[in-house]
């Protein structure tokens, strides 16, 4: 008996014990205190803000060109011959007057041709000067001898008239052999630059034969293209062209050259005749006067022709709208508005311009509001926000009217019961 009694202490006090922890951690499961829930209030969105203000503004359309000579031109060889003679300047990038002797080809059988030509021409002279003389004296023979009106062959007028034809002829040909002999001087009717030199001394041509490129250094033009609204915001027809009357609108051309920004000024003198029917686009031609020269002076470099340029045109004048960072417009009219009691306000805008920088608006915003210039997420009619200045402080004067200092209030409270209790 007392062994059966043993084993049932061994093997039911751990059961025991077991059941026990059960009961109590299920007592103390269903006794616990429910925990409070505190309503947590969002945290207004902190943004960056800019002011809004009225100003004339002058409206500028940014766009993009390479630089082109006005006038580029082929030198051709007019007549044959050996080349005898290259100017040390004709190289490629070399500079050279207008009228200046670039290369020069043998001369001697056209200096000939000229001394032959001038021999038939003092002949054929000679021979006029004798009919001449002899029409005079056949006249005279007839005033004298003959009776009636005497026939053109009697007066020798057809004898006359093939001499001075003859003559005319010779000089025609002492011309032409002149005109030759100049052609054996190539060179260019303007200032200008070599761009590209195609033959060298000892090289035989033949007329049409190329000798080199080169172009004018007077005038450089770069052609811009332009979209339908900023034809608009330049207000300029597409058929433009400017005059002594009229014009064109001022440029401002801009290029990064060793390491520095430099500035040249234009103006657009006309636009294409037609739209670019792959990018929609017309393009407007700028033309810079002497861009090696007085240009070059005022930028501190030239315009080099190939030059990818930067361009700046001068498009209408408003005499009040509002100017704001780039990153102010959402979308294509939307505008944040920060309102004085520190809430959202979302607005449509109209837009006059918009680039990469600004956006200039004509309406949507009131002088002296302050518009949102930074991202927002979930963006919301009347969500909370802090407005914040361009130190990274928040703005006096937004957000809701100050509550009653709580501190005095339950002071107060506290007074008032000591109050009643001695009472």
């Amino acid at each position: 008996m007392s062994k059966l009694v043993g084993r049932l202490t061994l093997f039911g006090a751990p059961l025991l014990v077991g059941a026990l922890f059960i009961v109590l951690f299920t007592v103390l499961f269903a006794t616990k205190p429910e925990p409070e829930r505190a309503e947590v209030e969002p945290r207004p969105s902190a943004v960056f803000v800019a002011q809004a203000e009225a100003e004339p503004v002058q409206l500028v359309v940014r766009t993009q060109g390479e630089v082109r000579p006005l006038t580029e031109i082929d030198l051709t060889a007019q007549v044959a011959g050996r080349i005898d003679y290259v100017a040390p300047n004709f190289v490629q990038g070399g500079f050279f007057r207008a009228g200046e002797t670039l290369v020069r080809l043998e001369d001697a059988d056209y200096r000939l041709a000229v001394t032959r030509a001038e021999a038939l021409v003092a002949q054929r002279r000679q021979q006029l000067t004798r009919e001449e003389a002899e029409a005079e004296l056949a006249a005279e023979e007839w005033e004298s001898l003959g009776e009636g009106e005497a026939s053109p062959l009697t007066l020798r007028v057809p004898q006359l008239e093939e001499a001075r034809a003859q003559l005319a002829a010779a000089e025609a040909s002492l011309a032409e052999a002149r005109l030759n002999l100049s052609r054996t001087r190539i060179s260019a009717p303007f200032d200008g630059r070599v761009r590209a030199k195609l033959a060298d001394l000892g090289q035989y041509v033949g007329p049409g034969t190329r000798i080199g490129r080169v172009f004018s250094t007077g005038k450089a033009e770069i052609r811009l293209p332009l979209s339908d609204s900023e034809l608009e915001t330049l207000g300029m027809p597409l058929a433009f062209q400017a005059s002594e009357e009229v014009d064109g609108p001022d440029v401002t051309l801009s290029a990064v050259l060793a390491g520095e920004r430099r500035e040249w000024q234009g103006e657009v003198v006309r636009t294409d005749s037609a739209i670019d029917p792959q990018t929609r686009t017309l393009y407007a031609i700028v033309e810079v006067d002497d861009p090696y020269g007085s240009a070059a002076e005022a930028a501190g470099a030239p315009l080099a022709m190939g030059l990818f340029v930067e361009a700046a045109i001068e498009g209408r004048a408003i005499e009040r709208a509002y100017v704001l960072p780039r990153s102010a417009l959402r979308g294509e009219n939307e505008i944040y508005v920060a309102n004085r009691d520190g809430t959202l306000s979302i607005r449509t805008a109209e837009v006059i311009d918009a680039n990469s920088d600004e956006v200039v608006l004509a309406s949507g915003v009131q002088e002296g509001e302050h518009v949102v210039i930074s991202p927002i997420r979930a963006a919301a009619e009347g969500m909370r926000i802090t407005p914040l200045g361009p130190d990274g402080e928040p703005l006096d004067g937004f957000g809701p009217s100050e509550p009653e200092d709580e501190s005095q209030s339950d002071t107060t409270g506290e007074d008032a019961a000591t109050v009643a209790r001695a009472g």
